[in-house]
Parts: structure tokens; sequence; C-alpha cells
């Protein structure tokens, strides 16, 4: 204090204003230079200027874009070389009409050809996909299918909480490893941060292979924070996959009574071809946090067809050239010619999504939303609501689920296409996490989706314009000052 006093009352303080005034003007004029969504470089400059200090913090913490330089390389690699040359392949027989039996052949080409594109995401064929809706059928199925593992298990989750639940999936984990079995597990350092250093050690004497990935650390924390590993994907002897929205907590399985009543959200299992698209992310992952490449032929087992069901494992993140994962969303909103259902815990949609949104409701596609009434991020849901009334202008039918905490992400569309994964509906999302998502080109699959939201519908409130707008002024004016901020959450 004494030290802050003494600036004040010397001549030096008209220095630091000025080196500091530097300061930030440098900034900006990097953050311009960058040439970034100008939506996201008016909210930073907004951020320096309106929060003196902390504001240049949160940019070095927050601010920085690490996507062009790529903080997980994957040239080189052997998987990814393979995995794009089967891409490019792919590409040339959908070019001249080839691609697969008559059943890969119906499926949409133009969203098929972009996800080929843009993250090498291999069509897959003869999927079984099994919907998990509820945290009691999720866990069930991954402890069976854990319990039931002979040669290798691979888990890779954005939050494992040592809790009950998280107990008895280390317990069996421990249990398979002392047998032999490969076990190795991706946990990412801000999501599960709360797990002590014991745990690692008893994993790991135990046999289990486990990292944290883009551990924060200082000084190494200004390039890491910002970038998370939001995956939830688990590969099992290369024959059982799972991927979706529930992590490894108990909040997952029982929910919350005291703050959020029940936790929905949707998971999948999946057997087929797909399940080596999902062991080809966690090997890239792999190799990042180990620096050991699996090129192993077992882990990319031959597999028989289960089912018929075609899907696309869709990976996206600072690892890519593309934000695949927005850009699959935005083709099948622009695509959708009856309806189209969204279920996301967090509302922020990119312009260009908000705009293909607006356009399919004023085209007379039935467009419909749910968000929850309540959110684990406060800030997140006033940045949310701040989108509504403009949906509801353009049509789209908005819903608050009040059950419990809307934590799936789900998009159906016209009885063809189904999407559910790790990725929210937020710049967040779409730009900066590592993010896994499946997009599944099956009818029945589609119907039964469009189903679960019909239910989750059914245990939602339906918000009308009139008294949307009719609302106290002040709450409009904090999600009007919350959105500011909407690209840096």
């Amino acid at each position: 204090m004494d030290i802050i006093n003494e600036i004040l009352s010397s001549n030096i303080l008209p220095y630091v204003l000025l080196g500091y005034a530097i300061s930030i003007l440098v900034v900006v004029i990097m953050i311009v230079l960058e040439n970034r969504n100008p939506l996201k470089t008016i909210s930073w400059v907004l951020v320096l200027l309106l929060l003196p200090g902390l504001g240049f913090i949160l940019y070095i913490f927050f601010g920085q874009n690490f996507r062009k330089e790529k903080i997980i390389a994957r040239k080189g690699l052997r998987n990814h070389h393979r995995l794009n040359n089967l891409a490019y392949s792919q590409i040339s027989q959908l070019t001249h009409g080839s691609l697969g039996d008559n059943e890969t052949a119906r499926q949409p080409t133009g969203i098929v050809r972009l996800l080929l594109n843009n993250s090498s995401s291999l069509v897959t064929t003869g999927n079984e996909v099994t919907f998990l809706n509820n945290g009691k059928d999720k866990f069930e199925a991954l402890l069976r299918e854990l319990k039931n593992a002979r040669h290798f298990i691979h888990l890779e989750y954005y939050i494992f909480a040592e809790d009950r639940i998280g107990n008895e999936v280390k317990k069996i984990l421990k249990e398979k490893a002392s047998r032999g079995v490969e076990v190795r597990l991706i946990v990412d350092d801000v999501g599960s941060w709360e797990l002590k250093r014991s745990f690692f050690e008893e994993m790991r004497n135990a046999g289990v292979e486990v990292y944290s990935f883009l551990q924060v650390r200082f000084p190494l924390l200004t390039s890491k924070v910002n970038y998370r590993n939001h995956r939830k994907i688990v590969v099992i002897d290369g024959h059982i996959g799972f991927i979706g929205g529930y992590n490894i907590a108990d909040r997952y399985k029982e929910g919350d009574a005291k703050t959020y009543g029940i936790w929905r959200d949707t998971h999948i299992m999946i057997q087929g071809d797909a399940v080596n698209s999902l062991q080809s992310i966690f090997l890239t992952d792999w190799y990042f946090v180990s620096r050991t490449e699996l090129t192993d032929p077992k882990y990319f087992p031959a597999s028989q067809p289960v089912s018929n069901k075609v899907m696309q494992i869709v990976p996206s993140g600072p690892d890519s050239d593309w934000p695949a994962i927005m850009m699959g969303i935005f083709h099948t909103i622009t695509s959708a010619r009856d309806y189209l259902y969204i279920a996301t815990p967090y509302f922020l949609p990119s312009e260009s999504v908000l705009f293909a949104l607006k356009t399919a409701a004023l085209s007379g596609v039935d467009v419909r939303i749910i968000i929850p009434e309540k959110s684990d991020a406060f800030i997140t849901l006033l940045c949310s609501r701040s989108y509504i009334r403009e949906m509801l202008e353009a049509g789209v039918q908005i819903y608050f689920y009040q059950k419990g905490f809307l934590h799936a992400k789900t998009v159906v569309a016209d009885d063809k296409i189904s999407i559910v994964g790790s990725a929210n509906m937020d710049f967040r999302s779409f730009e900066q996490n590592f993010e896994a998502t499946a997009f599944i080109y099956d009818k029945g699959a589609a119907q039964e989706m469009k189903a679960t939201f019909f239910k989750d519908q059914s245990d939602s409130e339906i918000i009308l314009l009139p008294e949307w707008i009719d609302r106290p002024y002040i709450e409009k004016v904090k999600e009007s000052f919350a959105r500011l901020f909407s690209p840096l959450l």
C-alpha cells in the first residue's frame, strides 16, 4: 500500500499511466491485426477499456489465439496420415458416386463431403447406436463394458471426480490393469482440477497410464488455460465406444437436488466401424500427452456389421484447420426442410449459426430449441437469454427445461440427421475447446432422438414473445450487458 501511495504522490505517475496506455494500445493493435471475428475483437477491446488492469490480465490468460499455431501438431503422425488418405479416397468415391453400398449412397452427400474435407471424418457403416438418456443407463452400460474388457481400455474425460461413481470406475480400471488389460486415461487438467496427486500415483502404481491434458502450471499458464479438452470418449477393445455429454461424477448420475434437480444428458454407445474413428481421436490426444504413438493394428480391429447405421465421428478444436463441428451444424440448419430440434445447456451461437437459425425459421422450418431455466454458469445463462427475443421474433420456438439441468447437446433434423456429442451451442465449443461429436445418418436414430426431444419438451415451459418482452427492464439490461462478452465465454 505504501508503494502505491508513493507512486500516486510522485512524479512518475504520468509515466506509469503512459506506459499502461501504450501497452493497452499495443494489445488492441495486435487483436485487430489478427483478423478475428469482429464481434470477438470488439468484445476484447471493450474488456481492455472498461476493466483497466484486469482486462489486460484477462487477455493474457484467455484472449490469445493459438489455433493457427496448432496446439496439437498432427502432421507426421502415421495414424493421422492414414486417416487423411482414407478421407481423400472417400471424397473421390463420392465424386464418382461409388461410396459403399446402397445404404451409404443414400446419405446426404453435402454434409458428408463437408466433414470429410474439413476434418477427415470418415464415413463409417454397419454401426449400431444405443441412446443413453439418463445417468443410470449411461453408467450401467459403461461399467458393464469396462468389466467385459479383454485387451485395452481408452478413456478421455473433461471431468473425472474422485467421488462414489469416480471411485467405482477407478476400481475397475485398476483391476483390469492388474490382469494385463492395457488401460489409458486422459483427464483435462482444468475440468478435473480437484484430482489430487495421490489419484495419479495410485492409478500408475496399479498399472494404469494416466495423464492430464494441457497442465496449467505457471509460467506456461497463458498458452493453455483457454483451450480445454472437453471430449468424453471411451473405446473398449476397439469394438465398443461411448461419446456424448456425460462426465465421470456423481452429479451426472444422481443430479443435484439442492441446486438443479435431475441432470438430463445424452450419451451414445456405439458398436461398429465408427469405434475406430473414436480411437483415432483418442490416439492423437494420447500422443500429445504421452509423446507415444500407438500404431499396432490391434487398436483398429476389423469388425463385422452390427447394424446398418451410417455415421461420422467429427473432432474439432485448436488442432484443426476448420471449426468442423460448427460447420456441420451450420450445414444441418441450412439444409433442414421440415423440422430442426436442438437441445443445448448453453446457447451462445456464432453470428453465422444465429443467422442460419433465423433464416430456417422464417423459411417455414419448424425450429425448436430447449435450454435449461437454471444453469451452473450465471453469466452464460444471462448471455443465452439475450438471444431469445430475436429467436422468437423469427418464429423459433424456445422452451425452458423445468425438471432439472438440461446438459444434453443434441440436434435432430428431418428424420435424417442426428447429432450428439460434447460440443455445446456456444463460441467456446465451436472455436476453442477440443470436442468430438457424432453425426448419425439414419431415420430410426433420428426418430428416437426426436421422441426424446418431445419428452424433454413436455418437461419444459414454452416462452411466449409478449410475456418475454414484458419483463422487468433490469433483467434485459443485465442480459444485454452480459452478451457483450459472449464471444469470450
